[in-house]
């Protein structure tokens, strides 16, 4: 899995961990701060939400075209550093009049404007590394990679989002709605980090860290080897050009139903789920012990694919102690009863991308290996399929389930906290499919002179699915709860029977 990758794989990647863990700090909470320092209610709530994830999608396209520009590097250290004034604002107690609002929609606007300079141009950089041909087979294998650590830092976000919240709550006398306001500070903490990451390996990949100086230099060499665009050529990257759009257009709506997470699905663990867990259930919502398997699978691998007997050792230990960790853990709580917090389901998603990427790399590996390995647009298109699967989950765990205005803990009709667990499953074996296969495409397919732009317009589609995460939250308390998933399953699955019907034009140009 880790064989033969460029060592600028893993510095790019444990700097958009730092960054990665700020946002979904901010995320895991975001909504339920805005109910409770504003007093909006879902509708209102969602559209604010889905208005500042459309524009941390979309304005990557400006940040592609600037960094095509100016160099790739520039922009990531540029960006970083506007991040980092959004969320100190973002971290002001201002309260809830209009001065707030003007605060606040400032530091989500910084915030936007931050990530269009600093995701899109960090993962072009990746995909560059890609295009030396001792690693060009192992492209997307090293984007599975990449996206895997970006959940490692969202895995530990809930849990620092809660236990922040708690402490200035508990510790300090906040409010609640203040409270929220030391949670967004982390992520300053956490950009602190990235940085001296990005700048303290930046040798390791060095080569395609293009600044403006070493930019002119390329123009200036390829002014001397420049020919003239034939037919063939202009065929050619039109094909690329449509292949690559028709992609975007499918993509739309699978954020729209993933991105969720944050919003109807809160909306769900807030008024229908159980509050409490016991058990092994109740261990699921303990980062320490989710770790643990994370850190067991992964020796598990090692034990089978270890080479010498030492290694092999070493991972048995790891297991056994695994093991053992988990036997301790649950002891002390089989019958202790675990507060469910909203913000902690936003660890599964994560956790399970970390815990599966292996076993995903593993199947495709094996199946590459006997010449059956689907083409990334056909695992794009499964995706959307297991999407839809995931929301049919949620219209079985919402038969019978009606709307309440008190919602109160002890209400018969909760449902087991493992509804929402099987979905985010579910979600992430889709997201497996399809986010880091397309992020691939993408850098693989789109023409050398549009890569920084075709990046951006991924994230582009991206944003445009993001904003149409608020139409479920206008939904809710509107229309059956089965009907508001229902519409998420009927768009994956047109958008998987879309794909489909052009699936020659887009093999054509893999």
């Amino acid at each position: 899995m880790f064989e033969n990758q460029p060592k600028g794989l893993y510095a790019l990647a444990l700097a958009n961990t730092g960054e990665r863990f700020g946002y979904y700090t901010m995320l895991a909470i975001f909504v339920l701060f805005l109910q409770a320092n504003f007093g909006w209610g879902e509708g209102l709530a969602g559209t604010v939400y889905a208005t500042f994830l459309m524009l941390v999608y979309f304005l990557p396209i400006v940040g592609g075209a600037v960094a095509d520009r100016i160099g790739y590097g520039r922009c990531v250290t540029i960006g970083i550093l506007v991040m980092f004034l959004g969320y100190l604002l973002l971290a002001i107690p201002a309260g809830a009049g209009s001065a707030a609002i003007v605060i606040m929609a400032t530091a989500l606007l910084m915030i936007s404007i931050g990530t269009s300079l600093f995701k899109g141009n960090l993962q072009v950089m990746v995909g560059k590394l890609y295009d030396d041909p001792q690693y060009t087979s192992q492209r997307d294998a090293g984007f599975s990679i990449f996206y895997m650590a970006i959940n490692i830092g969202a895995l530990f976000a809930p849990t620092a989002a809660t236990k922040l919240h708690a402490w200035a709550m508990n510790s300090l006398g906040a409010s609640e709605s203040t409270a929220y306001h030391y949670a967004f500070g982390v992520a300053c903490l956490s950009l602190i980090v990235s940085i001296a990451i990005y700048y303290g390996f930046r040798w390791t990949f060095a080569k395609v860290d293009n600044t403006a100086k070493k930019k002119e230099a390329v123009e200036e060499k390829v002014v001397e080897t420049k020919h003239e665009e034939t037919p063939e050529d202009k065929a050619d990257t039109h094909s690329r050009l449509v292949a690559l759009f028709l992609v975007f257009a499918v993509v739309i709506f699978f954020w729209m139903a993933f991105h969720q997470n944050g919003l109807t699905l809160t909306y769900f663990a807030r008024d229908f789920t159980q509050t409490t867990a016991t058990g092994i259930t109740g261990m699921l919502f303990d980062v320490t012990n989710l770790l643990a398997v994370i850190v067991a699978v992964y020796a598990l691998f090692a034990l089978f694919q270890s080479k010498t007997s030492t290694g092999k050792t070493i991972a048995g230990v790891i297991i056994l102690a695994c093991a053992a960790f988990l036997g301790y853990k649950y002891n002390l709580s089989a019958h202790e009863t675990v507060n469910v917090e909203v913000p902690l389901f936003q660890q599964f998603n994560p956790c399970f991308v970390v815990m599966l990427t292996p076993v995903s790399m593993a199947l495709f590996g094996w199946l590459a290996s006997k010449g059956k390995e689907p083409s990334a647009p056909r695992k794009i298109g499964f995706g959307m399929l297991v999407a839809g699967i995931g929301y049919v989950i949620m219209i079985i765990a919402s038969i019978g389930l009606k709307y309440s205005s008190s919602y109160p803990a002890d209400d018969p009709q909760r449902v087991s906290t493992l509804w929402l667990v099987s979905t985010y499953l579910v979600l992430t074996f889709a997201e497996l499919l399809l986010s880091p296969m397309g992020i691939s495409f993408v850098s693989k397919v789109a023409p050398q002179k549009y890569q920084g732009v075709m990046m951006g317009c991924w994230f582009g589609a991206t944003a445009v699915g993001n904003f149409l995460v608020q139409i479920p939250a206008y939904l809710w308390n509107n229309v059956p709860l089965t009907a508001v998933w229902g519409v998420l399953v009927a768009l994956c699955l047109a958008s998987f029977l879309f794909i489909f019907s052009v699936m020659k034009k887009l093999e054509k140009v893999c």
